[in-house]
């Protein structure tokens, strides 16, 4: 999968979590990699001083780290977040 680095493209990958258990957050902070994640309350705390593409590659990194259970998900979530968890994010 082609990664675009594009404000629709981080709007999908919002729209992916929002649809999982977990809240993602922007939130200003001195995180070691530039989110970190609250695993009791299920929350993503995303660095908000990041560009798009920091964004997106946290995200992306996020999604990876994560277990989300694709029955929950809608079609279109479903195939994409598929299709993620199948390729080698090359950075």
């Amino acid at each position: 999968m082609i990664i675009k680095y594009s404000k629709h493209f981080l709007n999908k990958l919002e729209d992916l979590i929002a649809e999982s258990e977990y809240v993602l957050r922007y939130e200003r902070g001195n995180f070691q990699s530039g989110w970190c994640i609250l695993k009791d309350t299920k929350i993503i705390v995303v660095n908000k001083f990041f560009a798009l593409d920091g964004k997106i590659n946290c995200l992306l990194d996020i999604i990876k780290s994560i277990t989300i259970d694709s029955d929950d998900l809608s079609e279109k979530n479903r195939k994409l977040y598929l299709e993620l968890a199948q390729t080698e994010l090359e950075l």
